[in-house]
Formats: C-alpha cells, sequence, structure tokens
C-alpha cells in the first residue's frame, strides 16, 4: 500500500519544465505530488551545476508483453506458451525496467487483461511502478494484429468480422477497463504472411468501432503504413496515429488542423530493415519498404507542423525498455527540430496524447512527480539526453533509480 512520504527538495539545479527553461530554481514534492517549482539564482549551485532536471518521458507506443529476462528466447512463441499469471510478471518488469530508464508513462497498443492488471496495481501502489495505460486491439480475422500467431495454434485474441461485432468488442474492453482501443488500417511489417498495403477491416467495420469508442469515451490509436491507412484513419475521426509511414503532403493540412498526434516508430524499423536484430527476410524486406517510403514522405512534414510525438513500438527485442532516448535523438534529426522542440515531444505533448496532459509531462505544482535528474542541459544539447546520462528517477515520487545529487 502507498504511504505518506516527507517533503523532499532539490535547490540550485537548472530546471526545464516540459515546455520552457526555469534557470536554476527549486523543486519540492511529497506523496508522489510536485509541492512547487521554484526559480532561482542564475547559475546552479556546487555539484549540481553539472546536473539538470526534465520530467520523465512518456512512450505513447509500447508492447510490454515480451520475455522480460536476462536470456534469449523466440519473440514468437514465448508469449503463446508461457501462462497469463507469469507473463504479467514480465509485464511489470519491463515498465520497471523502462522508468528505470527515464520513462515513467507508457502506453501499451495491444494489451489485454494482463496489462491492465498491472497498471492497477501500480496504480494501487501494491507495486512500484510507472502509469502505464492500456489499449485493446479491435482487428480482423487474418489482420495485422491476428497474424502474429501461427495459423494452427488453437488460442488467438478476440477479432472483429462485422460492425457488430466491432461493436462488442469495443464494449468488452470498456468493461475490463481498458484506457482505449487500437485498429488497423493496414497491414503491418512483423505480421506474418500479409502485406504492408493490405486493407485491414471494412469502412463499416472501423466507422462503427470509432462511433462506439468515443460513445465509451475511449481514445482509438490507429495502425497504419499506407496512405489509403491514412485516409481511412481520418476519415473515421481515430485520434492518433501510429507509424504513419503513409502520411503525404497531401495529409499535412488535415494533421495539423486537428491537432493529431503521430508517432513515427524510427529506431524499430530502421534496425530491422538494417539487419541489426535477428528477424525473418520477409520482416525485413517489409521494413525495408517502410523505411524508404517514411523517409520520403515525412520530409518536410515536422516543419509543417504534423503533430509527431514520442512513440517507439518497444517490445524488449526489436527496441529495448531504455531506447526510448535514443529515439528521441532520431526525432530531432528526422525533422530537424531544436533539441527543447524535441523534448517536448518526449514529454508534456506526449502526456496530453495519452490522456494525462494535466497530471505529468510537466514540471508544475499538482502535478505527479516523474522526473529525471540528468548530467548535461538536453534543451540546450538533445546528445546530452542519453542513459548513461541518468543520475537518478523520479517515479510518482520515489527515487527508483540512481541517487538525488547533495
Amino acid at each position: 500500500m502507498s504511504q505518506e512520504t516527507p517533503l523532499q527538495r532539490l535547490d540550485g539545479i537548472a530546471l526545464w519544465d516540459g515546455t520552457t527553461t526555469r534557470g536554476a530554481g527549486s523543486i519540492s514534492w511529497a506523496n508522489g505530488t510536485i509541492v512547487e517549482v521554484a526559480e532561482g539564482p542564475a547559475d546552479a549551485e556546487g555539484a549540481k551545476a553539472e546536473y539538470s532536471i526534465i520530467p520523465g518521458l512518456v512512450d505513447t507506443h509500447v508492447h510490454l508483453g515480451g520475455y522480460a529476462g536476462e536470456g534469449s528466447v523466440d519473440w514468437i512463441s514465448w508469449p503463446l506458451i508461457t501462462p497469463g499469471e507469469e507473463r504479467a510478471l514480465h509485464i511489470a518488469a519491463n515498465a520497471q525496467k523502462a522508468a528505470r530508464n527515464g520513462v515513467t508513462t507508457l502506453r501499451d497498443l495491444a494489451g489485454d487483461k494482463h496489462q491492465l492488471a498491472v497498471s492497477r496495481a501500480f496504480e494501487a501502489g501494491v507495486l512500484e511502478g510507472p502509469r502505464v495505460l492500456v489499449h485493446g486491439q479491435v482487428g480482423m480475422t487474418a489482420g495485422h494484429g491476428d497474424l502474429f500467431i501461427p495459423p494452427h495454434y488453437p488460442h488467438r485474441e478476440p477479432v472483429a468480422d462485422s460492425p457488430d461485432e466491432c461493436r462488442k468488442l469495443v464494449r468488452q474492453w470498456a468493461r475490463q477497463g481498458a484506457h482505449g482501443v487500437k485498429i488497423y488500417t493496414s497491414g503491418g511489417v512483423l505480421s506474418m504472411g500479409d502485406k504492408v498495403g493490405w486493407r485491414n477491416q471494412t469502412n463499416e467495420e472501423i466507422a462503427t468501432t470509432v462511433d462506439e469508442a468515443h460513445a465509451l469515451g475511449m481514445p482509438v490509436a490507429a495502425h497504419t503504413h499506407s496512405s489509403e491507412g491514412v485516409d481511412i484513419a481520418l476519415a473515421h475521426g481515430a485520434d492518433s496515429l501510429e507509424h504513419g509511414t503513409g502520411i503525404v503532403a497531401r495529409h499535412w493540412p488535415t494533421l495539423v488542423e486537428r491537432n493529431i498526434a503521430v508517432a513515427p516508430t524510427l529506431l524499430i524499423n530502421d534496425a530491422i530493415a538494417d539487419g541489426r536484430i535477428k528477424i525473418s527476410a520477409e520482416a525485413q524486406e517489409k521494413a525495408q519498404a517502410v523505411v524508404e517510403e517514411r523517409n520520403r514522405n515525412f520530409d518536410g512534414a515536422g516543419a509543417a507542423g504534423v503533430r509527431f510525438v514520442l512513440g517507439t513500438d518497444a517490445n524488449g527485442f526489436m527496441v529495448a525498455f531504455g531506447d526510448q532516448m535514443e529515439e528521441v535523438r532520431l526525432m530531432a534529426s528526422m525533422f530537424e527540430w531544436t533539441p527543447d522542440r524535441a523534448l517536448v515531444a518526449a514529454t508534456s505533448d506526449a502526456a496530453d496524447v495519452v490522456g494525462l496532459g494535466e497530471t505529468v509531462g510537466q514540471l508544475k505544482a499538482g502535478f505527479g512527480a516523474d522526473f529525471i535528474v540528468i548530467k548535461g542541459r538536453p534543451w540546450e544539447n538533445i546528445g546530452d539526453l542519453r542513459t548513461e546520462n541518468i543520475a537518478a528517477v523520479v517515479s510518482r515520487g520515489r527515487v527508483i533509480a540512481g541517487s538525488l545529487p547533495v
């Protein structure tokens, strides 16, 4: 159970509050909540001069359900043959590893009752862990979400193959307490046997899913790798685009006008395309095509104001729970952003996208005490945003990694 914690305070340390630099100042917190953020002397003091504080990162797209141990397993078969009770422990361990590496809020896109159980345990203080949001998937038979399971394996996650089935599945996710739903408007890279450009579900099915989700107050994240998939997602009111490979210039005005977030998942597709991880030839070929199209389509999108936010697709195998800082550096390079613009995409703006914009992502009184003490000034030099520079991570008001400078 959570316990009352005394007021803690750091003075004379450089602060970046999620939107702008505050100079040297102080931050105090108690019971998991920031009490005060105050500006102080022009220069940070003594031993703390090399450090700064930024909000904890928010990854809007992860998959926590993979193997969390030190050994090596087959990433496809392990979830299929491992009991759910055991997998829940790995889910918690993956989330805790991400938090120790500075990612204090995560959104699992395609979770189930096990991720939801871990999320509730963290929230209740039964286990120490980051904030975890969970979207249940609503996809079709032989769609991207279904094709991670070999065709003759008898146990599969639920699918929906008519508007009525889509509506019912959304309601079932709502009943389980899911924070949102995920849909698919194209095929994918790692799914087996499909093509990236495959249509996933009909317009009627997707419209019904979005309608029911919104009626129940659940945001909809749309996986898409094709321009047609972007068209479909925008036509039916998806709240965010995941990957967004098929975004082209004609989509920019709509994306900007509606302020729709896009999680570009750069690192994972680069790693698969380059063969840096052991994966099937089919997946590598699809990733190479995705990366080529993405690089062409994303040119100019950042400057046009498209709302890219941190979303890695981290699963512990292709992208580790700790690679998020590398993703942010890649985003800064890809979109030709200033360092502080890149940090906004990984903190305050990402928090807003997952519905926690009034809870985390900023150093502000009343917000959750989730922040990173790090060497350097990453809002001035994005190269300082590296896990090896982390001095301490505070999550829900507790130091969960490293130690606070004194």
